[in-house]
């Protein structure tokens, strides 16, 4: 079922956000072609956006400010894992090899979060639930359906995530060196080598799938709305997959699962 109605169990991939230059321009680029609907939020959730769509939570759009002496956020989408405990977790990253780049704070009373990098330099977002559990709905079209690790050591990283959140990896069945990441046998995401199509210098990251009806129609609303092509639509064993940088140059990918995926 789309609709999510239990907790994330820990480990599992809940929320997605993007930091962007352009808060409100990024909002619209979205709601047309995911169908969302958002807004800038108010002052004291810093203009956070809460996207939906058919009324439940989706991901989260932000504006991409700096922070004191800090720099801009880049503007990139973040995964977050879910935690039951995040000072646990921030302690199990740190002890795995991570590094903390934000230490747990509390989110109001929707949550606890932190920001982290893998081993290899991936960035990713824990977060704890408590008013707010994550995305209220997946795996259908317009909302997020898949999280996948792009990096330059496979074996390194997929120790990592068995250290610090008890995540498993398994080969997976038709698609060469590539591996599911699980939880509790169920799977909740993939790890890959770096794609040979991505500069040499790319770094390590985590890569958000949405769930399209039609993939070749939406590359081409992106391609209208100002955004570009990193994999043009291509036929994959789970769907008809493609890489895309939206028009402030985050990167997202958009796939039309198989009858069954």
């Amino acid at each position: 079922m789309p609709d999510v109605t239990s907790p994330y169990p820990p480990g599992t991939p809940c929320w997605v956000d993007l930091a962007a230059p352009d808060q409100k321009a990024a909002i619209d680029f979205y709601a047309d072609l995911l169908g969302w609907s958002g807004e800038v939020g108010p002052p004291e959730t810093g203009g956070y956006a809460v996207c939906t769509l058919n009324g439940k939570p989706v991901a989260g759009i932000m504006a991409a400010v700096a922070m004191g002496d800090q720099p801009a956020p880049p503007t990139v989408w973040t995964t977050y894992l879910a935690s039951a405990d995040a000072e646990a977790t921030q302690r199990s990253v740190a002890s795995a090899g991570g590094t903390v780049l934000m230490p747990v704070m509390d989110v109001m009373s929707l949550g606890r979060m932190f920001i982290a990098a893998d081993p290899t330099g991936a960035v990713f977002g824990v977060w704890q639930p408590v008013d707010f559990p994550g995305a209220g709905i997946v795996n259908e079209p317009g909302a997020l359906i898949w999280n996948e690790l792009n990096t330059t050591e496979r074996s390194a990283a997929s120790a990592f995530y068995k250290a610090a959140f008890g995540i498993e990896s398994a080969a997976a069945e038709g698609i060469e060196h590539y591996n599911t990441l699980q939880v509790a046998g169920h799977p909740v995401g993939g790890v890959r080598p770096m794609p040979e199509h991505l500069p040499a210098d790319t770094p390590s990251h985590w890569l958000t799938y949405f769930a399209v009806p039609d993939t070749d129609a939406a590359v081409a609303k992106v391609i209208k709305a100002g955004g570009s092509t990193i994999v043009e639509p291509i036929d994959m064993v789970v769907g008809r997959i493609a890489v895309l940088t939206d028009p402030q140059g985050a990167v997202f990918a958009l796939i039309h699962p198989k009858s069954g995926e």
